[in-house]
């Protein structure tokens, strides 16, 4: 993995390699094949964070399934704003579907917590959450993590979709902020 690198006006160290997080993604998509054999859920991704975590998911799963995108946002720099904003809302009927919504990482659990009402309403066959990072120390708004790729520490992370402040998302690997 490469060193340390700047972003903005912080450093960040490795953290999880790109070989890692493809291990843990195939290894979800194997569980989503057995677990929706026969079925053809519809997979909800939040934007902008998940959209490599749900491309790459997407790339190992043999099932018949679909994929629809929203936007929420509650990240400004590194810290969440406690706002949940929806910016691009759920357009296609849910009805009876099986659902399993894409988020990056759920650390207090707010954006979550705003939106499932939201899908609850619709009357979905079933719902699941599946989750590349999980951070359980910084949860506030309790959350019923189906899947969960990794369970890592309150700290600050970035790359594989996730950003600070507009830039990083596009590394392949992840990386943490780098404590002085």
């Amino acid at each position: 993995m490469p060193g340390t690198i700047k972003v903005h006006d912080k450093e960040f160290v490795p953290y999880i390699s790109q070989e890692e997080i493809t291990y843990k993604v195939k290894e979800l998509a194997a569980q989503l094949n057995a677990d929706y054999a026969g079925k053809r859920p519809l997979f909800i991704s939040v934007l902008n964070g998940s959209f490599m975590f749900s491309a790459d998911l997407f790339k190992y799963l043999t099932i018949d399934a679909e994929i629809c995108f929203i936007k929420l946002a509650s990240y400004k720099g590194t810290k969440s704003t406690g706002h949940v904003i929806t910016a691009i809302g759920l357009d296609t009927d849910i009805t009876g579907r099986d659902i399993i919504i894409l988020e990056d990482i759920i650390d207090t659990g707010k954006t979550i917590n705003q939106f499932l009402p939201q899908v609850r309403n619709q009357q979905p066959s079933s719902l699941k959450v599946a989750v590349l990072l999980h951070k359980p120390e910084a949860t506030v708004f309790p959350i019923d993590i189906d899947y969960v790729c990794f369970t890592i520490p309150n700290k600050f992370v970035l790359g594989y979709g996730l950003d600070y402040d507009g830039l990083g998302r596009n590394l392949g690997q992840l990386y943490q902020l780098k404590l002085d």
